[in-house]
């Protein structure tokens, strides 16, 4: 079950069968399911997630998931046109370029949640053991009682955490080079679609993040990936796609990039502005994980838009991955005219983020206790990353790991010849780990197979070590 309609199919099976029970039974647990229809973690979410959002079943955190009680719904009638109407499979580009694109499984899996008997190695939020919860109740408990809070904010951002951001992103920046937006995902979606037309091409790292390459889609660029090393993106094949394509943005993820972990240095990043100046290309730094160095990290690169002064960099930052996934405030950074038509594009696609959000992120960055839990999540990643990698080192061999970051909340795992990646993925489902598939992170085929463990949405480092060590059955070549 992998094609595009099979969470339908299962959540139509699952539903028939959980409408026959009592009110508060307890439904199979999510590996239950994924050995018993042959399906894949990411399947099994979709189709809970659909049917709890219909109502007929709810999940209590620790305990499983229950049928709830039978409610009328209201008749739906017949919704099968809607197929014929969506499809885009059989329309031709418009008059100014591809088809926009809105499948991103690869993202969804990002976002999917594992039952309680599963331990979370896919996962790309700290768990909450991992999260200064005092500092965020409070932060929010003051935010709200600030008079300001109830305004409507400036389209830019609240003066304040501009302000902050543009100190903390540094380069000389001020208040108005900076635009406050809905964390990293969204400012990718909103760059794209303000600096391309339909149709363009874009330059990716091979392999990336999901998001960005469902950011591409969505907005209907044609995606050039270019391959990168220990170091990051290659300059020399960078330079040969501007050539050939004629790409006007180039998405690079700096520190610690996910999946790789690799950085680019300070050498590295002046070669790649170098090449966009050449031929007038934009850098888009996704720079999500800079708050994330370990702490056994060392000194770390500054941003590449702290060395740019011509405007090349468009920098992109959130707040998100060190707080919690629900403080979804980032932020643009960029100089000259660019930042007009991001702003713009910002107003069109949300007109502001509620100041309570913003106000509630400034208290927390500007708490006493800040540069403190930076420090404590530094040293807790440092012991996370350090147990994730001797585990992974037991289990898949001393020669899976090419990197060890010293940032950031993964690792990139490469596979013996004989493995599949989605298939190991659903057999360690099966044995009650989950993980994510390398292919995911590829905008086109590879040949070469791995797997992404993170080791912050597990409860504890000894969760981490003993579910990589769960997997070494799996490894063993029949």
């Amino acid at each position: 079950m992998d094609n595009d309609s099979s969470w339908r199919s299962l959540a139509h099976a699952l539903a028939q069968e959980i409408a026959l029970l009592p009110e508060g039974t307890r439904i199979a647990t999510h590996r239950e399911l994924v050995r018993r229809f042959a399906a894949s973690g990411t399947t099994v979410s979709a189709a809970l997630a659909f049917l709890t959002q219909r109502g007929l079943i709810a999940s209590r955190p620790g305990a499983g998931t229950y049928r709830t009680a039978t409610r009328p719904v209201a008749r739906t009638g017949d919704t099968s046109w809607q197929e014929s109407a969506l499809d885009t499979a059989s329309q031709e580009p418009s008059s100014i370029g591809t088809l926009r694109d809105f499948k991103a499984p690869a993202l969804m899996g990002t976002l999917s949640t594992s039952g309680p008997d599963i331990v979370d190695l896919n996962g790309g939020y700290l768990h909450p053991g991992l999260q200064s919860l005092g500092t965020l109740a409070t932060a929010l408990s003051r935010a709200a009682k600030r008079a300001e809070a109830w305004d409507r904010p400036p389209a830019g951002g609240v003066p304040e955490l501009r302000d902050w951001f543009a100190a903390d992103i540094g380069g000389g920046l001020g208040r108005h080079d900076i635009l406050v937006c809905g964390a990293g995902q969204s400012a990718l979606a909103t760059a794209l679609r303000a600096l391309a037309q339909p149709g363009d091409p874009v330059i990716l790292e091979s392999p990336t993040y999901p998001g960005t390459i469902a950011a591409a889609h969505a907005a209907g660029l044609r995606t050039v990936p270019v391959p990168l090393d220990a170091n990051g993106l290659r300059p020399d094949h960078l330079d040969q796609a501007l050539t050939r394509t004629r790409a006007r943005i180039i998405i690079v993820q700096p520190l610690f990039q996910n999946p790789t972990g690799a950085s680019l240095s300070v050498a590295r990043q002046d070669e790649i502005r170098a090449i966009a100046r050449r031929h007038a290309a934009f850098v888009m730094e996704d720079d999500f994980a800079r708050h994330m160095a370990h702490a056994d990290a060392g000194p770390t690169p500054p941003p590449m838009i702290a060395d740019d002064p011509n405007g090349t960099v468009v920098h992109i930052r959130s707040l998100t991955k060190v707080t919690s996934p629900n403080l979804r405030v980032g932020a643009i950074a960029a100089r000259g005219p660019v930042l007009a038509r991001l702003r713009s594009a910002h107003v069109i696609d949300t007109l502001f983020v509620p100041a309570p959000l913003q106000l509630t992120a400034l208290e927390v960055v500007t708490a006493a206790g800040w540069k403190r839990t930076l420090k404590t999540l530094g040293i807790a990643l440092a012991h996370r990353c350090e147990v994730a990698a001797d585990a992974v080192s037991a289990t898949f061999g001393d020669h899976a790991l090419a990197l060890r970051p010293r940032g950031g909340y993964h690792l990139w795992v490469s596979l013996p010849a004989h493995l599949d990646d989605h298939q190991l993925v659903a057999a360690a489902l099966a044995r009650g780990v989950a993980i994510t598939p390398g292919t995911n992170y590829y905008a086109t085929n590879s040949s070469v197979m791995h797997v992404r463990l993170s080791y912050v949405a597990a409860p504890s480092a000894s969760d981490v070590d003993d579910a990589i060590r769960r997997l070494a059955p799996l490894i063993i070549e029949p």
